[in-house]
């Protein structure tokens, strides 16, 4: 039986359960990046802004487009004041709604994993930024355990539920997206591991949080009382603790390489 299928459909529960996280890791990409000023820049998957935001914020961005399947997302988007300026668009990775040599970047943050046909997204970038520009990404390392919430998810598949998960989790390893970026014809490619932090305040912060998870939250849901209160002594015992505050860590691997010059 295939697991079910990850929607985000609700941006601002988005933003309490993984938002926060995507700007932690963020700052630490767009710092490797290092983009000069006044380019061009796509988002792809950029759900409900929270990256885009960074972009706009911290590297002084000529445009910034978004795309992203999801219309609640990147409605809630559209209500961040610092992305006024911001296009955003609903659309597919695989087939990105843009000419060639639109942007001078490309970014997929946390995204990798749930496109299809990961080679497809990753040439789709390569296609529309222009030659001698970036095409990057992020994402959890989710074989390797990276995953921000891996102590919930590891819990509820020791107890044999089906756990949803994406199209394509082993397109976060480190090999497979420098493969990726190889195959799609971008030159000077590089990979780098980024480890964030975030803390709860007391593990009722945390419960509440992976509550609103689209992944594990439905099946939070459907359990009993004494199911639910089981399967949190079991998530508390994984977590680390420093006085009320529970303490979580989350690895990404990150990729970024050069579109070559185009006939």
């Amino acid at each position: 039986m295939n697991a079910p299928t990850i929607r985000f459909d609700d941006g601002a529960a988005y933003e309490r359960y993984m938002g926060v996280w995507s700007q932690r890791v963020g700052m630490a990409f767009l710092d490797w990046l290092a983009p000069a000023p006044g380019l061009r820049w796509l988002d792809v998957g950029c759900g409900n802004g929270a990256f885009t935001e960074q972009i706009v914020a911290r590297c002084a961005p000529a445009s910034v487009d978004g795309i992203d399947p999801s219309a609640a997302q990147l409605n809630h988007a559209r209500t961040r004041p610092t992305l006024a300026d911001a296009a955003f668009r609903e659309g597919d990775a695989m087939a990105l709604p843009y000419p060639d040599d639109t942007f001078d970047v490309a970014v997929m943050p946390l995204v990798i994993f749930f496109v299809p046909d990961p080679a497809r997204g990753v040439a789709e970038m390569a296609r529309v930024v222009r030659a001698g520009g970036i095409v990057a990404a992020y994402a959890w390392d989710m074989p390797g355990g990276g995953f921000p919430y891996e102590p919930l998810l590891a819990e509820l598949r020791a107890s044999g539920v089906i756990v949803p998960s994406p199209p394509s989790p082993d397109a976060s390893t480190l090999d497979s997206m420098r493969a990726y970026w190889t195959e799609a014809g971008l030159g000077t490619v590089e990979t780098r591991v980024f480890d964030v932090e975030r803390r709860f305040a007391d593990f009722d912060e945390y419960w509440t949080t992976v509550r609103a998870a689209p992944s594990a939250g439905p099946m939070l849901g459907t359990m009993t009382t004494g199911e639910r209160e089981a399967l949190q002594q079991r998530v508390r015992a994984r977590l680390a603790v420093d006085g009320d505050a529970i303490v979580c860590t989350a690895r990404a691997n990150a990729v970024r390489g050069s579109v070559a010059r185009k006939a």
